[in-house]
């Protein structure tokens, strides 16, 4: 409104000096003496927008260091953060968020490079603090992907925008002698040419002792689902929602793929938490990703 009521008054002042140049030069018989002053109009700014986007239970793995890791409170500066600015930054056009990774550092247990968001239910104490599926979780992303390298067959490389990953505690860590708390992922949400596909895990043998099903190896890939609606690079919204026994994850919210077997049931010995944005699954060497998110929401309501 303000800038309407500017651009009126500014025009109005230059009509009322082109009015005046004319008077003065009225008394002349030659017209062509008459000088008419260009009217300019300022050109309104486009809109400044900004993705809706909380941080402040977040922190980020970037490919570079060993690999680098910025928490909060530094996350939330990541528009005037030198070590996030090249990987993480503000589309203002869009009002989106850009993840941007490249095959570099990567973390333990993995071969790939990330610009990643990990979910910290405490930031205070880095990612101690996680949840089971008993309790529940609910994560909501409205993402695209906006750009990404090719193979040199001309396909499109992949990237995992969202994921839920497992967590051994302390003491289940301990009790089978690992050095850390890495435990399997359960859900993997990839972008693949154009399709959001969903990878799941399952048990090996469904026979498995306790101390056994913590074990990384008694885990192995399902399948996979692909959803039927095509997103290619345009908008879309995801929603996982995780309880007692069952995981959902839905599209676009018209379609949906629900899990609630006894795999799903025998993984409530896992913590978890959610993950979401840049991980690129390739180690080409000039391959790269770059996935917009405008809206991410986690609850445990």
């Amino acid at each position: 409104m303000l800038k309407s009521v500017k651009s009126t008054i500014l025009l109005t002042l230059a009509l009322c000096l082109a009015i005046t140049i004319v008077s003065c030069k009225g008394s002349s018989d030659d017209d062509s003496d008459v000088i008419i002053p260009e009217v300019i109009v300022p050109k309104e700014q486009d809109d400044y927008k900004l993705p809706d986007i909380d941080l402040s239970n977040w922190k980020v793995t970037l490919p570079i260091g060993n690999p680098s890791e910025v928490l909060p409170p530094e996350i939330l500066d990541y528009a005037t953060n030198e070590t996030l600015k090249p990987f993480m930054y503000n589309d203002s056009i869009e009002g989106a968020l850009v993840f941007y990774t490249y095959p570099g550092a990567t973390t333990n247990n993995t071969s790939y490079s990330r610009t990643e968001l990990r979910e910290l239910m405490n930031p205070e104490d880095g990612g101690e603090t996680n949840w089971t599926f008993a309790q529940g979780g609910y994560m909501k992303g409205t993402l695209a992907m906006s750009d990404i390298s090719k193979d040199d067959e001309g396909e499109y490389h992949r990237a995992i925008i969202m994921q839920i990953h497992g967590r051994l505690t302390n003491e289940q860590r301990d009790l089978i002698g690992e050095d850390d708390n890495n435990a399997p992922p359960m859900l993997k949400v990839y972008w693949t040419d154009g399709a959001v596909r969903v990878k799941t895990k399952v048990l090996k043998d469904l026979n498995a002792t306790y101390e056994e099903l913590l074990e990384t190896d008694a885990w192995g890939d399902d399948n996979g689902y692909t959803f039927s609606e095509t997103v290619g690079f345009e908008k879309f919204t995801l929603e996982v929602k995780v309880s007692d026994g069952r995981m959902e994850v839905i599209l676009n919210e018209k379609e949906s793929v629900v899990y609630d077997d006894i795999n799903i049931e025998k993984w409530g010995v896992f913590e978890n938490y959610f993950k979401a944005g840049n991980y690129l699954v390739t180690k080409d060497s000039d391959a790269f990703s770059k996935v917009k998110y405008f809206e991410l929401e986690v609850n445990h309501d």
